[in-house]
């Protein structure tokens, strides 16, 4: 899971900079067809078929449904705010999925991971700050893309047994291709593709591919309850590329909540450590 944030913060920070010069719907479009190639030849090389019939499961349709809305709300967040703020609003994903475990898949959660969770959501909230002047309205982007994230992981978790993580990549980079295709038409930006953005979208396609196998297999595998509030550490990977990238300049708040994430997350991991530590003793 801390791979694939840290992959998926490099991946925004490419897409946020690819967008000041390419409309973000011909980057989703572009990004999607990359990625979906790369699964593509993956899934081949496994010796696996790209279109199984599992992919009209109901679990696979939500996943894709959750896909598009994450993916095209995200980008909206990506170009219309900034890095860090983005980021900070999709930490609150964890909470969401661990509600929905424990909802659909039975996951026991013990009161204290619910409560180092909840901590971690009001460090969410001290860099939202919503209500506040601080708080940009574009935001309510990153809040739908959350959910949808949320959703996608869930459905990753129920998805068939019998599609890869090779297939599940193939799928999800397949329903960006349309979400581009879609904001293309209806964007009135001029197509402009140069070779800087260009380089920085084929940037984005790398990270994102990493980043997406590393998080379906963390959902696939582990304990969701456990692997979910590590989605806490892509704010620290984003916090670093805003600043040192896109000259954004966090206040003591933002920073105070990033850490107060950053330490549920941490607390969240001895805590499963420990009980693990109980059972084999």
């Amino acid at each position: 899971m801390v791979l694939a944030m840290a992959a998926f913060s490099i991946e925004d920070m490419f897409i946020k900079a690819a967008a000041q010069s390419v409309p973000i719907g011909l980057i989703l479009a572009l990004f999607g067809l990359g990625g979906m190639m790369i699964f593509m030849l993956l899934t081949w090389q496994r010796g696996e078929v790209v279109l199984h019939r599992a992919i009209l499961s109901r679990p696979i349709l939500i996943r894709a449904a959750c896909e598009t809305i994450g993916r095209l709300n995200f980008a909206l967040a990506l170009t219309l705010t900034s890095l860090s703020g983005t980021s900070a609003i999709l930490q609150a994903t964890p909470l969401i999925v661990v509600l929905g475990a424990a909802m659909f898949f039975g996951e026991r959660v013990g009161y204290k991971r619910w409560l180092t969770i909840f901590i971690g959501l009001i460090g969410v909230l001290m860099v939202i700050r919503p209500g506040l002047d601080g708080f940009e309205p574009a935001s309510i982007f990153a809040v739908i893309a959350m959910l949808g994230f949320a959703g996608r992981d869930l459905a990753t978790r129920g998805a068939p047994p019998v599609l890869s993580n090779m297939q599940l990549g193939v799928y999800g980079f397949f329903v960006m291709i349309p979400t581009g295709l879609i904001m293309l038409y209806f964007s009135d930006q001029a197509v402009v593709l140069n070779a800087v953005a260009a380089a920085q979208i084929a940037g984005s396609i790398v990270f994102g591919v990493v980043a997406y196998y590393a998080l379906t297999v963390a959902m696939r595998v582990g304990d969701v309850a456990v692997v979910a509030p590590f989605r806490y550490t892509r704010l620290v990977f984003a916090l670093l590329w805003g600043i040192f990238i896109f000259g954004e300049s966090p206040d003591a708040m933002t920073l105070a909540g990033s850490v107060i994430i950053v330490a549920s997350g941490g607390y969240t991991l001895l805590q499963s450590r420990r009980v693990v530590a109980a059972i084999v003793r």
